[in-house]
């Protein structure tokens, strides 16, 4: 009698309920520090037009935005993932394969690599196949089976370059159906529709995070995963959700650049991984989980983007951008670090 009496005292001792309220005082005072990106970029504005007036002419901001828009999805999803304590090596390959396999099957036969086997009405559909099931895929192995989803993802990224090299033979599709350029080509009320679709997507995801169960349930999972499970949360469940989410997004990026350019690259995405850490650490994104949001990461990617142009309307030389941009990040950390008064983890 006397055990029955004391079985639910347990659950109710579980410090779950307090621990999204703890959580989401913790995500408001996040969004403040987020800003301090925003005089960063005030001031990469004032410099860029000193050194060119072209910098804050409308078509020249037109075209940093839609530049950043595709890698900018990439950054979206990798702030999904790393809130939630994970990390996607294999978005970089996901935005290349997806858009080739679909170039693989609906470019004509004969032309380049292209096999023909599907009409252009299926090029975007199986793109954003793709996606998914490389997600789920890196979902099965890092949430069921209990893999290291750091290694995993790496090897997922390798596997996947491998296959679009494959398919592809080294070379570049061209010649795509309509409905895959579609999106990087087409303006929408002066916009390009890339750049409407990247902001959209954007506010989905301030929204997702900031306002909802299953934001506060990513950011419980990337602080404490024991403690959100405690609490009642279906970890294994979102965080499934949020690598499939990744991997979609990921390929709805490569569709993207793949339309804009008019063709799908063998080596599309290689190397980009770099860049979208960067973009989320200095929009003060955590490794370690549980702490960052998507207006910081947007900020991040707009402040790496807007650099780079700087540098170009500077006439710095190609050959150099590389290495300079890698100490304009490190010295953005390090301010970042400084105007936030918090150690980067």
């Amino acid at each position: 009698m006397s055990d029955t009496a004391t079985a639910p005292a347990p659950e109710r001792d579980v410090p779950g309920p307090p621990q999204p309220a703890r959580r989401f005082a913790g995500v408001r005072f996040a969004r403040l520090r987020d800003l301090v990106l925003v005089p960063a970029i005030v001031v990469i504005a004032v410099i860029g037009q000193l050194v060119n007036p072209v910098f804050l002419n409308r078509d020249n901001l037109i075209n940093v935005l839609q530049t950043m828009s595709e890698i900018a999805l990439l950054v979206l999803a990798q702030t999904l993932v790393l809130v939630a304590g994970k990390m996607d090596l294999s978005l970089e390959s996901t935005f290349g394969l997806a858009p080739g396999i679909a170039a693989w099957l609906t470019v004509s036969a004969g032309a380049g690599h292209g096999l023909g086997l599907l009409s252009g009405a299926w090029a975007v559909p199986i793109t954003l196949l793709v996606g998914v099931v490389v997600g789920t895929v890196n979902a099965l192995l890092i949430v069921r089976f209990g893999l290291n989803g750091f290694i995993v993802t790496l090897g997922m990224l390798i596997v996947l370059r491998g296959l679009l090299t494959g398919i592809s033979g080294g070379q570049t599709f061209f010649g795509l159906p309509a409905s895959m350029m579609y999106l990087g080509t087409e303006v929408w009320l002066g916009f390009p529709a890339s750049v409407w679709l990247c902001l959209v997507l954007f506010a989905v995801g301030i929204v997702l995070l900031g306002y909802t169960r299953f934001g506060r349930a990513l950011y419980a999972i990337g602080g404490n995963a024991d403690a959100a499970r405690a609490a009642g949360i279906r970890v294994e469940r979102v965080l499934s959700i949020a690598l499939i989410a990744a991997s979609l997004l990921a390929a709805v990026g490569g569709l993207l650049l793949s339309g804009r350019l008019a063709s799908v690259a063998a080596s599309q995405g290689n190397g980009y991984i770099f860049t979208v850490f960067a973009a989320a650490v200095i929009g003060g994104v955590s490794l370690n989980g549980g702490k960052g949001t998507v207006f910081g990461a947007f900020t991040g990617i707009l402040l790496l983007y807007l650099i780079q142009n700087v540098l170009t309307l500077a006439s710095v030389p190609a050959q150099w951008i590389g290495a300079l941009n890698g100490a304009i990040i490190l010295i953005a950390l390090v301010l970042s670090r400084i105007t936030s008064g918090k150690a980067q983890e």
